[in-house]
């Protein structure tokens, strides 16, 4: 009877499993995912949204104690009060809205606004409030401030307006809530605002107005508990930078009353403490210790020392002044190339507003008798960083001056290190010439530093000036054991200090170890060897995002990685403890990062694997966990898919693993084409959940095993100078291995490789014709023209992608050429059977396109079935949604034409003419062949 009944339940879900649908490419713009996740401070409530590829977002909160809940469509950006009474978000317009806007080519002013909403969480009313374009809470407090965009302007003509650019500035009404009593204030023309840290207090600037000449500007700060508002600058200006310090005590803002047509604003820096009146000018250009023709920047942050001693602020070389006698079709534009320029060009024009923005870190003594201020950082010493919270006498400043040409071929900056004294501006030179990294430690007595060319961690005790070489007796490497590129291997980096810098955690590839930042002690291994031994990577997990050290005795949270089954998880343990950690989870899951409440032991994250959409969870201890949210259920509509990991021997010995994924109807009877897509190492990704999604460029794994293909991602590691034979070694030897299966069709595998994939996808098809087809996105063709070419989003050279970095030569193009041409595709084209498909774009600022251009002329020339996509005017990846849905269209119907024997598209039988562009896109099958 039970063998009937089980062969039933079997037929029956072999028939509902047949029903399903494969993924299409009209299910991408429902796909959804988690945004954001938070907890209230007293962890009694749950917030996260859930968005939309294309279309509306849901924002949810949850009561964890009585489940009771509030949905709330298009939001999103949820903060809650202190208190935990109330949460305020941002409500989006709907897409719909949005989407008719920019058809229609609405101006910016004309589109719809976002609302806010605000959710009384006892009652669960949500109160929403058109037009807003800002909110905050204090971080204590039960306070709301926010601030509604510009009113719409219903006028039909508007009159022309001399102060037109003026009037774009002028702010708008800001509403102060009381959210305890309910009482509501409003200010005017207000443009900047925010909150001391008690909440105490509220400064804001108000603008005025040219049409309300009643209408008070300047800069004003509201008492909250009294309801007082003191003036503290009157008048017009351009004031912001509103800073609090620790205490809420006093406050300080940068602040100009130029003329209002005045190229260069001279600015000034305002302070205020409770005992005075009105703002005092703090800093003024002719102070004391100004530098000549120097001023304070207006682009420079404001930072007060936590002991609210010290203000930090920028000082800038005076700007020069456009000359505007000159006629521009008079004077010559072009680009003076220089041999002694630091760095190319293309880089300082691609970082000119940055560095039109620059400014130097200077310091000044808020209490100190004889007023003067103290320049930290200059153009030689351009980069400086407060120490101790800026409570420390010291800042940390470095420079890369004089190392800065050659970082276009070494791929990293040489830097030295040096200790400013914020007292007298003195220096002191502590670091020479380090290929690394130095920061200070969080109460500023020691500067903590990893040497690359060493691999060995030190301190710089701040009052003794000794250095310390913390890993001297140590057998275990503290640098990447697996490095496999031409240049000095990375640290696996630094952990956590612990409380008043007693000591500094570091890892190694496994574990983590507690070094005495004197080296006066041994280190420790606080998860005692368990990692290496068991192949499980800990890394210290910072639930508190503010939180700067670790108590002495402090549980930790370890987020970890098992290295051969790919698991991930969490252990515990403590601090100062050399016991095993302990097991709390491991899971076949990804999990998000952990976010504890404030003020509760209580955790938010998500987690989810290749099968089972990310959903978000709450949890006290890990082991039991409540799930809130439930993303994705039209999936079980779909024949989806699972991944497992594959392990090989190459033919020369090495272990390599990969991820195989199959179609969830998968039937070990039938042969299945094959799809391979790579880059270098994918495997820790075997339980990442993959949403079918228009992807840049990158192989939609899910889409593809839904319509019934294998896909493989093997592993790959490099020989130096050999990196296209090393992709052979890996990838031919890995679809060599799976080819042993009865179930994998052998003549109908694919490649599949996006820039560095692209180049390896490239240079296979010159090695061997085991492949039936070929996609290769953004490849390099030519390692010899590619060597010397620019990365334009950055300016670089790419000399130091050969030398040092992926591509793995290790060498100068003169010193090696024989390498550069046997790593290049360009040069074995006659050998190509393999069909292709290139895409290179015309706006690549990483490889320069015209490597798809040598590539795809070669082969059309030696009539080899070859296709290029230029996707006009983008990036490297795609980043126009149109363009990664057309792609998606485009691959499928490509490989379906050569690994399925399906009909071949028009693009790829007759082309697209230029007359036809924009008319029409060439999907249409036709019984034609390419």
């Amino acid at each position: 009877m039970f063998k009937y009944i089980s062969l039933i339940l079997l037929l029956l879900s072999g028939v509902c499993l047949a029903q399903k649908k494969p993924l299409n490419h009209s299910v991408y713009d429902s796909w959804e995912s988690i945004t954001s996740k938070r907890l209230s401070n007293n962890g009694v409530w749950a917030a996260y949204g859930i968005s939309q590829q294309e279309g509306d977002a849901t924002l949810y909160f949850t009561n964890l104690t009585t489940n009771a809940g509030i949905k709330v469509p298009r939001a999103e950006l949820a903060q809650f009060s202190a208190d935990a009474k109330y949460a305020a978000f941002a409500i989006k317009p709907f897409y719909k809205d949005i989407r008719q806007a920019k058809i229609k080519k609405k101006k910016a002013d004309e589109m719809t606004k976002d609302s806010l909403g605000i959710a009384n969480l006892t009652t669960l009313a949500v109160q929403k409030i058109a037009r807003v374009k800002s909110f905050k809470f204090p971080e204590n407090g039960a306070f709301l401030a926010y601030q509604f965009e510009k009113p719409i302007d219903t006028s039909k003509k508007q009159a022309p307006d001399e102060n037109a650019a003026n009037n774009k500035l002028e702010g708008t009404d800001l509403i102060f809530r009381n959210l305890q009593t309910g009482t509501e204030r409003t200010f005017k023309y207000v443009n900047e605002y925010g909150f001391s840290k008690d909440g105490k207090l509220f400064a804001f600037v108000s603008t005025g107005s040219k049409k309300d000449k009643a209408a008070a500007s300047g800069v004003f700060l509201l008492n909250t508990e009294k309801g007082t508002v003191k003036t503290l600058v009157n008048g017009p200006g351009n004031f912001k930078s509103l800073t609090f310090d620790e205490e809420s005590e006093s406050l300080v803002f940068l602040g100009e009353k130029s003329p209002e047509k005045a190229e260069i604003k001279d600015y000034f820096i305002y302070y205020n403490s409770l005992s005075l009146d009105t703002a005092q000018v703090l800093v003024e250009n002719d102070i004391p210790g100004m530098p000549a023709k120097w001023a304070v920047s207006g682009d420079g942050k404001l930072t007060l020392s936590k002991d609210g001693k010290k203000l930090f602020f920028g000082i800038a070389p005076v700007k020069i002044p456009k000359d505007t006698t000159l006629v521009d079709f008079e004077h010559a534009k072009l680009d003076i190339w220089s041999y002694k320029d630091d760095y190319l060009q293309p880089m300082q024009l691609k970082n000119v507003e940055r560095e039109s923005k620059r400014s130097y870190l200077t310091s000044i003594e808020i209490f100190k008798a004889d007023v003067k201020i103290v320049p930290l950082a200059n153009q030689n010493i351009p980069d400086a960083i407060p120490i101790g919270e800026g409570n420390s006498d010291f800042v940390l400043a470095s420079t890369d001056f004089g190392n800065r040409i050659q970082s276009q071929w070494t791929a990293g900056s040489v830097r030295d290190y040096y200790l400013m004294d914020t007292r007298n501006g003195s220096s002191k030179k502590i670091i020479t010439g380090l290929s690394g990294s130095a920061i200070p430690s969080p109460s500023g007595k020691y500067v903590l530093y990893f040497d690359k060319k060493t691999s060995n961690w030190y301190t710089y005790d701040i009052l003794a000036g000794k250095v310390s070489h913390l890993n001297n007796a140590m057998t275990v490497k503290l640098s990447d054991e697996q490095n496999d590129v031409p240049d000095d291997p990375s640290s696996y980096g630094m952990a956590a200090w612990t409380e008043d810098d007693k000591s500094v955690l570091i890892n190694d590839r496994y574990d983590i170890w507690e070094f005495s930042p004197d080296g006066k002690n041994e280190p420790v291994n606080i998860t005692n060897g368990y990692g290496r031994q068991n192949g499980l990577t800990f890394r210290y997990m910072q639930v508190d995002p503010e939180q700067k050290f670790l108590g002495k005795k402090e549980t930790i949270w370890l987020e970890t990685l098992n290295n051969t089954t790919k698991e991930t998880g969490f252990y515990r343990t403590s601090v100062g403890n050399n016991k095993n950690p302990e097991l709390v989870m491991m899971a076949k899951a990804r999990y998000s990062s952990l976010l504890k409440a404030k003020d509760d032991e209580r955790y938010i994250y998500d987690k989810g694997n290749y099968t089972t959409s990310p959903n978000v969870f709450v949890s006290r201890d890990l082991k039991t966990e409540s799930k809130l949210s439930n993303t994705n259920i039209q999936q079980e509509d779909y024949n989806w898919g699972t991944a497992e990991l594959v392990s090989w021997t190459t033919p020369k010995g090495y272990k390599s693993d990969g991820i195989l994924y199959k179609p969830e109807n998968f039937d070990p009877s039938k042969k299945y084409p094959m799809i391979v897509y790579f880059y270098e190492k994918l495997s820790d990704g075997l339980y990442s959940y993959q949403a079918p999604a228009p992807t840049p460029s990158r192989l939609n794994i899910p889409f593809f095993v839904s319509n019934v293909y294998l896909v493989f991602a093997p592993d790959i590691s490099y020989e130096k100078g050999y990196p296209g034979k090393s992709a052979e070694e890996f990838i031919n030897s890995g679809v060599e291995s799976l080819k042993k299966n009865s179930w994998v069709d052998g003549t109908k595998i694919g490649l599949q490789g996006q820039s560095w994939g692209g180049y390896q996808v490239a240079h296979l098809i010159t090695r061997t014709d085991m492949y039936a087809a070929a996609w290769a996105g953004a490849p390099v063709a030519n390692m010899t023209s590619a060597y010397g070419g620019m990365r334009w989003e950055s300016g670089m050279n790419r000399q130091f992608q050969y030398e040092k970095t992926q591509s793995r030569i290790g060498a100068t193009l003169w010193e090696k050429p024989d390498l550069y041409i046997e790593n290049s595709p360009l040069f074995f084209l006659p050998k190509v059977k393999t069909p292709l498909v290139i895409m290179a774009n015309d706006a690549d600022g990483a490889v320069p396109w015209y490597q798809g251009i040598e590539l795809f002329t070669g082969l059309r020339r030696l009539e080899k079935p070859v296709w290029m996509l230029n996707y006009n005017n983008e990036a490297h990846n795609l980043v126009q949604r149109q363009n990664r849905k057309d792609i998606q269209i485009r691959e499928q119907q490509f490989f379906d034409y050569y690994l399925k024997g399906a009909k071949a598209p028009v693009w790829m039988v007759d082309g697209i003419p230029a007359v036809d562009k924009g008319r029409t896109w060439g999907f249409e099958l036709t019984d034609k062949k390419p």
